[in-house]
């Protein structure tokens, strides 16, 4: 049985971006499934007084109904050091609660913080954020994402980033780099600088 899931950021009480989210979850839904009704996200998503104030993360497991909706205290890892890992066989279209193609992927990041996936030698996401690049002036994110996100989708349409295709020799030509998703804002995210990002990983095929 598929099961999928959406992250949705909750600020003092109030579900953030929630129809982005939705719309997300019902299209894939609908490919998974073909013939489902549309899930209210709104209707659905009441948030306890407990988990009224400060940045709360709300996870929802969902088939072709919702299963569960919890909520828990955000807090946000620090990641300070990247690692490039290769695999041409990664896939991960859909939030699928199985993610053990991406774990399998981040048991190669030595000592560094966390991964940078590079596919058919293209740079695609970390295993668990998109990822955006400064080059002094504009901020661009790769072209070829394993899974788009709903933060880099707001990011795109309201023109803060431009899309690319990166390759890993490309990195030299920005300062550094950002993992964004629906819990990490770029404007709260701290920025990596390209020389962090580890460049001799051993390929995986």
């Amino acid at each position: 049985m598929c099961r999928l899931f959406e992250t949705i950021r909750i600020t003092d009480g109030i579900p953030q971006y929630l129809q982005l989210h939705e719309n997300r979850m019902n299209r894939a839904r609908k490919k998974i499934w073909k013939s489902v009704p549309l899930i209210s996200l709104e209707q659905r998503i009441i948030v306890p007084s407990s988990f009224s104030k400060g940045t709360i993360r709300c996870k929802i497991i969902y088939g072709k109904e919702i299963e569960s909706i919890d909520f828990s205290l955000y807090h946000r890892k620090r990641i300070e050091s990247l690692i490039l890992v290769f695999s041409d066989t990664i896939d991960y279209p859909d939030k699928n609660l199985d993610r053990s193609p991406l774990e399998n992927l981040v048991c190669l990041k030595e000592k560094c913080d966390e991964i940078i996936i590079v596919k058919n030698g293209f740079i695609t996401d970390s295993s668990l954020a998109n990822l955006i690049f400064f080059n002094g002036k504009n901020w661009f994110t790769p072209e070829t994402p394993l899974l788009p996100g709903i933060c880099r989708e707001r990011l795109l349409d309201s023109g803060f980033i431009f899309e690319i295709k990166i390759r890993p020799e490309d990195m030299k030509n920005y300062l550094g780099v950002k993992l964004i998703n629906a819990m990490r804002y770029p404007e709260e995210s701290e920025i990596i600088p390209i020389s962090q990002i580890l460049k001799t990983p051993s390929p995986k095929r």
